[in-house]
């Protein structure tokens, strides 16, 4: 860390545990210890932000998570955050963390996402073929406070909405239906057993049919058009956009620094041989950690190809490849994702999680709060990767019917229907691990809470504009480098 950095840290909030035993406790006794927390934590409490004196300014946070990324790919990181303020938040999760942990909390822990934004929330294809809604990522997961998670999507909403050009009412009224709707899911999720609370899922179809009367008809065709697109992203498109043919056989193609074949990484052939046989090996440690039934499965699939490829925004700089696999022939491809996984951004708030292997806390974390997982999702380690480094990982398909929507194409009213299908899908995880009962107490039947954040949303929307600016200075003054157009 600079000398610039060098700076006290928030202090622990609080060590945050999941405790299934609730259910030990009767409803009444639930339902009375969420109203005996709003007694404590009024819900009021939540409108106000201010970062508090003394506190680590972002940029230096960023360059502490820095120190551990590939350097290379650090400006790019940077060069994609400087676009906007909305992309300065998608990748600031770690410096909103640090700012949450000087907000109120009721202590009423979940399986946090920590980076409940609106961009990672999308569409993608159960194991049944079902394409389902839902939050797609889980790099920061942690049992956390559920507050933050809303807070964070709330923000990003108000953020996103200021970048869309919309006007203060519609801003307001965005942020609020989705805090609202998460308010009115989780007192639903409440009354609910804990079976019907595990099965409960957003089907694409259902909501189709759901939303329908609200949308304008080219509304309409776009989303059908959008849903029809998301059946083909699948490892065969992936093939025919990624590869090339060489001596017969499927090659990822290169575009640096975006997609980086493996060749080009490694220097000798003997040195990529003796990398690939190394990840053969891996992939067999992979295996174990799936279900039988889908290790089977994927042992009928034989290494091709791997590189290294740039995603995201916050992910920007961490190690991450794409592996090509071949089933029958050519025409039966797989690809994998191998996502580096770091300590969350939240650990140093909440506490360390309970796994050794952070590639297995994001695993486990998505198992939990998502309805249906990739069927191939599992995690790694390793004791020395290419910079001799132990890494941790974890494994999903690279395409799977996945789609996101385009935040920046929404008008008023598709955002404002897209957000509260945000707090519903986020309530849905929430109450999968958390006390719903008395979240659903604490909430309570009117919008006390629903403005409360709504006000934090525009107040941490304003900090979010200055810590943009404040990313923009310093590649001016020279203190970070920047990578644009990448």
């Amino acid at each position: 860390m600079t000398e610039r950095a060098a700076v006290a840290m928030p202090r622990l909030v609080a060590k945050y545990e999941l405790d299934s035993s609730v259910g030990r406790l009767t409803p009444a006794e639930r339902v009375a210890r969420g109203k005996t927390v709003r007694a404590e934590v009024p819900r009021t409490s939540h409108a106000a932000f201010e970062r508090p004196e003394g506190w680590p300014d972002p940029i230096s946070l960023l360059e502490e998570q820095a120190k551990s990324r590939v350097p290379d790919l650090v400006p790019v990181r940077y060069g994609r955050m400087m676009v906007s303020p909305f992309t300065y938040y998608r990748g600031a999760a770690l410096p909103m963390a640090s700012d949450l942990a000087a907000t109120p909390v009721t202590g009423l822990a979940v399986q946090a996402c920590g980076d409940a934004h609106l961009s990672n929330f999308g569409l993608f294809g159960s194991a049944e073929r079902r394409l389902m809604f839902d939050v797609n990522d889980f790099d920061e997961t942690l049992p956390g406070p559920w507050e933050w998670d809303v807070k964070r999507l709330a923000a990003s909403l108000e953020v996103a909405a200021r970048g869309n050009g919309f006007a203060v009412k519609q801003r307001r009224e965005i942020v609020m239906a989705a805090v609202g709707q998460y308010r009115q899911a989780m007192r639903q999720f409440a009354g609910m057993t804990n079976l019907d609370v595990w099965y409960a899922r957003a089907d694409v179809d259902e909501l189709r049919a759901q939303f329908d009367s609200q949308l304008a008809a080219q509304q309409r065709k776009q989303l059908d058009k959008g849903l029809a697109k998301a059946r083909t992203r699948d490892s065969m498109q992936e093939v025919a956009k990624l590869t090339r043919m060489v001596d017969g056989e499927p090659r990822i193609i290169s575009d640096p620094p975006v997609l980086v074949p493996i060749d080009e990484l490694l220097p000798t052939e003997t040195t990529r041989e003796r990398f690939k046989t190394f990840i053969s090996g891996l992939i067999g440690q992979y295996r174990r950690t799936l279900e039988t039934d889908r290790r089977y499965l994927l042992e009928q699939y034989a290494f091709c190809d791997m590189a290294r490829k740039v995603v995201g925004v916050g992910s920007v700089g961490t190690r991450c490849w794409i592996i090509l696999m071949l089933g029958r022939d050519d025409s039966d491809p797989l690809f994998l994702q191998v996502k580096e996984a770091e300590a969350s951004a939240l650990s140093r708030f909440v506490g360390a999680s309970k796994y050794k292997n952070q590639g297995q806390r994001v695993v486990a974390g998505q198992r939990l709060m998502q309805a249906s997982s990739d069927i191939f999702l599992g995690w790694q380690h390793i004791e020395a990767g290419l910079d001799d480094k132990p890494r941790d990982f974890y494994v999903r398909q690279l395409r799977d019917w996945k789609f996101s929507v385009e935040i920046e194409a929404l008008i008023p009213e598709g955002m404002r229907i897209y957000g509260a299908l945000c707090g519903w899908t986020l309530a849905r995880a929430h109450a999968r691990s958390g006390d719903r009962i008395a979240i659903g107490a604490y909430l309570g039947n009117s919008d006390v809470f629903d403005r409360a954040i709504t006000d934090f949303a525009a107040a941490y929307a304003d900090q979010n504009e200055r810590d943009h600016q404040a990313l923009v200075d310093a590649v001016k003054s020279g203190r970070i480098t920047a990578e644009q157009g990448v």
